[in-house]
């Protein structure tokens, strides 16, 4: 009875590492994926705020952030005041991605616990 639990425990942990790096795996595609994407995506005008998008691992987690000028994701994102008055209107580009990101992570974790 002993060998069938000591079996049991060794199975399901074997199971838990492999499900854990393929959740890994899956994220670092979304990140890296996501960041792609919204380079593309992103207004235009100088070019390096286009060009900023990053993935970045940090502990076990990942992130998308813009590098070079993150001052403008929520500005452009949001819309802003100007000076004289009046708004600058909201050209949304990072929504639609995270919410794309999302979706892809958690078909990609549903796909990875069911082997």
């Amino acid at each position: 009875m002993n060998d069938l639990a000591a079996e049991i425990n060794r199975t399901l942990a074997n199971y838990a590492h492999g499900v854990g790096e393929e959740i890994e795996k899956v994220a670092e595609k979304v990140a890296k994926e996501g960041a792609l994407r919204l380079k593309a995506n992103s207004p235009i005008r100088s070019g390096s705020y286009r060009k900023g998008w990053r993935a970045k691992k940090v502990g076990k987690s990942w992130f998308v952030h813009n590098a070079t000028r993150y001052q403008l994701t929520h500005l452009l994102e949001k819309g802003h005041a100007k000076v004289g008055g009046g708004r600058v209107p909201a050209q949304v580009h990072i929504r639609p991605v995270e919410e794309e990101m999302i979706d892809e992570f958690i078909q990609g974790v549903e796909e990875a616990i069911r082997g």
